[in-house]
């Protein structure tokens, strides 16, 4: 792979903060950033050819021609820019969760409402059994949203299969990694876990800051393993099944749609591991029977905007594709 000048790392470093930030937001999709900013094929590319025999090279070699061969510069730079987005923004959103619990969802439901849209389009052709596959993925889907939360999710088991599944964001365009945490139930666990470890390292509390690096670190390794695994098997059903692919991921999102709908009623709570009370169990209700203020123009605004937001990256990757065919 060819070195990058200083602007051009630079560049690459402000697109991993675009992924990271779409990352942070149920129904913004970090591999749907890397799609639009062009770097979508590499990151793919790079990812797939990583391996066991980078070590190989590095003691024949040495360590350089190792790092160029698989293109690691590249890596670094751009997850560098993913991370460094993640630890900034997550505070916020776990304060704007708690603030405005129903104007957040209702913009997160904007954003994945036009993400089933998006995605949706890519259907080239709908067949019996595409049809099919989005009815099975969309009620799956919904089950999972009513089903009680899988055990306590801050163990460290748990952390470890989220990160192995929601990984998946950085392999797809159209679906977000955060979107499936919501889904596990693990979205404000693991905001709450980020968001801890940048306070930490503000107030330089190295109690806080380590117990949080261990729950990241887990998070990590269960991404990188799921990484690997979803590279090679999504690649594979995209080249020979992409219409019932993309029907899965479409009715996947509708059903989760449940998930995220603003007004919630409290079925039960759980203690987090900072002794705080947390909702555990909670079920979809009406505006009008919502137990505090609705905020319903508010909320339509939000979701309004939600979907607005998609819409752009849309229009933005149309406009992209539209410059380079006529080049």
């Amino acid at each position: 792979m060819p070195s990058r000048t200083l602007l051009q790392s630079l560049t690459l470093f402000a697109k991993g903060l675009a992924m990271g930030a779409a990352d942070v937001v149920p129904g913004v999709s970090g591999g749907t950033i890397a799609f639009i900013s062009g770097i979508y094929e590499e990151l793919i590319e790079t990812i797939h050819n990583l391996n066991f025999s980078f070590f190989k090279i590095w003691k024949k070699e040495g360590l350089k021609a190792a790092w160029v061969t698989f293109n690691l510069g590249f890596l670094v730079t751009l997850f560098g820019g993913v991370a460094v987005s993640i630890i900034s923004l997550a505070k916020l959103i776990t304060w704007l969760l708690a603030t405005y619990p129903v104007l957040v969802w209702a913009f997160f439901f904007g954003l994945v409402v036009a993400s089933i849209l998006y995605v949706g389009k890519q259907i080239t052709r709908f067949s019996l059994s595409v049809l099919i596959a989005v009815f099975i993925a969309a009620a799956l889907s919904y089950y999972i949203t009513l089903a009680e939360p899988i055990g306590n999710t801050d163990s460290t088991w748990f952390l470890f299969l989220a990160g192995f599944i929601a990984i998946i964001a950085m392999i797809l365009p159209g679906i977000s990694g955060a979107f499936i945490l919501l889904l596990l139930g693990a979205y404000t666990s693991v905001i709450g876990t980020i968001s801890s470890f940048s306070e930490g390292i503000l107030r330089v509390d190295f109690g806080q800051v380590s117990n949080a690096f261990l729950k990241l670190i887990t998070f990590g390794i269960g991404a990188i393993a799921g990484l690997k695994v979803f590279s090679g098997v999504l690649n594979w059903m995209f080249k020979h099944y992409k219409n019932i692919t993309l029907a899965i991921l479409t009715g996947f999102m509708i059903g989760a749609l449940n998930k995220i709908w603003p007004w919630k009623e409290v079925l039960k709570y759980r203690v987090n591991s900072h002794g705080e009370e947390i909702p555990f169990l909670e079920r979809s209700i009406l505006p009008a029977n919502y137990d505090g203020d609705p905020q319903i123009i508010a909320a339509i605004i939000c979701t309004i905007f939600g979907f607005a937001c998609i819409y752009f990256l849309e229009f933005t990757a149309t406009k992209k594709n539209s410059k380079q065919e006529i080049n």
